[in-house]
């Protein structure tokens, strides 16, 4: 699966690639995956820093972003292109960069694990059956295997 997780910016600047697969795949529907989608929702892959490595000829920009969380979230930019290709939440920070799965060249590789905040989703939007749906955040107790549990937690140690 990994042979196929390297994306980048719309210029191509900014290249990287995903050394496994990731903890954790998010279809966000709150109003702020929203907003900074410019779409319906935004399809996110969490990971460890340590596990995603640049391959481009560029780094991306850190910009902060007011956002839902009170001390705002750092989104990574291309420079010359301004994508956004992946994000720092504040209570994850950058030990568990959040990737924008639409950056990924073959983003069709990444299913969602889990649907969040639908409260807020479109409602022309339907939810696959199988997949665990949250009005609000989503319960890491339900939905994150022991596997992704340690990950997240060796990641943020």
């Amino acid at each position: 699966m990994t042979d196929d997780l390297e994306g980048g910016c719309a210029c191509g600047a900014v290249r990287y690639r995903l050394a496994s697969a990731p903890i954790v795949v998010h279809c966000c529907h709150c109003r702020f995956c929203q907003r900074m989608s410019g779409s319906a929702f935004g399809l996110n892959a969490l990971i460890e820093s340590d596990r995603l490595a640049l391959v481009g000829e560029t780094e991306p920009e850190p910009i902060m972003t007011p956002s839902t969380h009170p001390r705002g979230q750092v989104w990574r930019r291309c420079p010359r292109c301004r994508v956004a290709v992946w994000s720092e939440h504040a209570e994850l920070g950058p030990s568990v960069p959040i990737i924008n799965v639409g950056t990924l060249d073959r983003p069709e590789r990444l299913l969602p694990d889990v649907h969040c905040w639908t409260a807020s989703k479109h409602p022309w939007i339907l939810l696959p059956e199988g997949v665990p749906a949250f009005a609000g955040d989503y319960d890491t107790d339900v939905v994150g295997s022991e596997d992704a549990k340690a990950r997240i937690a060796d990641a943020l140690a």
